[in-house]
């Protein structure tokens, strides 16, 4: 049974834990320990899942006999924690953006590799089906070479102004947002970025105290000579129908592509509650017959289940290098969403084409 940690379990780290602890019930690991500055939320994440709490990650992989670590911080504080405990030995899964520098994710690739462990990045949209019948179908040739797409994801406004008003100036929608669709695209094309072109607004987020970008539309060619254009928002209304809008269509010389990944084809509407759609691919809530508890599945919970699957792999004396063969996500392609997204910015600032290096 592979032992992990997690650091970080807020919004997003909560995923973490519903999916380790739904294995554990299953015999295949053990969440030993969580990590979090916020007190009061790392004691409500203990009792919930009745594991010992840290404040400290340092502390915590100090004293604990673990396998690997999930780091779930917020996007500009995940180079620390992996570096650390990459030196200790212990094997990484990360949340995107791997880190939000070109430098800092050569570190945490260099640092890896020095202590042989692996360095697995969540890029959870990867494991949706329809992304994958998608890139399937673009690398048997069926819409002949990509000529240009559209790709775009958009928050509610609830994100960065309710969620995560205190590090969001420290973010973008191009690090929160854009980094998902940039490895989207790269990976259903299998090509890397080349150059890029970019502009971006300030208005509504920073009437309201919180200093980032409110938009930002990003032009990327790729290596392949495709043109794809990336519109990212934190924005949009409250009202809004699902926290996260989001889809992407690709043109090429033999066909056309369109995926709404949004809008999975179920809306509901009841009195006082106003307008939403449904998305169970990602996340999906029933009984569990065995346990009495909730059972969760879809391919947010796969992706991070896949870390799992990996680590038992390696602690029966799998080869490391013959997983990365497989493996969907590593640090390489996490440095090279992280080159798109820093010559974005680049962009923003100087007004001109910015190549990606």
């Amino acid at each position: 049974m592979v032992k992990i940690v997690v650091i970080g379990v807020g919004k997003f780290g909560t995923n973490l834990l519903n999916t380790f602890s739904q294995i554990e019930t299953e015999g295949r690991c053990k969440l030993v320990a969580i990590c979090d500055i916020n007190e009061t939320l790392l004691e409500n994440q203990c009792k919930k899942y009745n594991v010992k709490g840290y404040t400290n990650y340092k502390e915590m992989l100090e004293k604990e006999d673990i396998d690997g670590v999930a780091v779930a911080t917020p996007d500009p504080f995940h180079r620390e924690p992996v570096v650390y405990a990459a030196n200790k030995g212990k094997h990484i899964f990360v949340e995107k953006p791997m880190d939000i520098t070109v430098e800092g994710c050569q570190e945490m690739i260099d640092i890896c590799r020095k202590n042989n462990v692996l360095l697995q990045v969540d890029f959870h949209k990867r494991f949706d089906p329809f992304h994958i019948k998608v890139r399937n179908d673009i690398r048997e040739g069926f819409a002949g070479k990509v000529e240009y797409g559209y790709a775009h994801m958009e928050d509610k406004i609830v994100v960065p102004r309710d969620w995560f008003p205190g590090w969001a100036p420290k973010s973008s929608p191009v690090w929160f947002l854009g980094v998902h669709m940039f490895d989207l695209i790269r990976w259903i094309m299998g090509s890397n970025g080349k150059n890029v072109y970019a502009k971006g607004k300030k208005l509504k987020l920073k009437s309201l105290g919180v200093d980032t970008y409110d938009s930002i539309s990003a032009m990327v060619e790729f290596e392949n000579g495709a043109v794809v254009t990336f519109d990212l928002s934190w924005i949009l209304p409250d009202d809004f129908e699902s926290i996260v809008n989001q889809g992407f269509r690709l043109v090429g010389e033999k066909g056309i592509i369109e995926c709404d990944s949004q809008d999975r084809g179920t809306r509901v509407s009841y009195e006082g509650m106003g307008v939403s759609t449904y998305n169970p691919v990602f996340i999906s809530e029933s009984p569990d017959k065995r346990t009495g508890k909730i059972r969760y599945s879809g391919y947010g919970i796969e992706s991070i289940a896949d870390f799992v699957y990996n680590l038992e792999y390696l602690s029966k004396g799998g080869s490391l290098d013959l997983l990365k063969d497989g493996i969907t996500g590593l640090g390489e392609d996490g440095i090279e969403v992280t080159k798109i997204a820093v010559a974005a910015h680049r962009a923003l600032e100087s007004g001109k084409v910015e190549f990606i290096n």
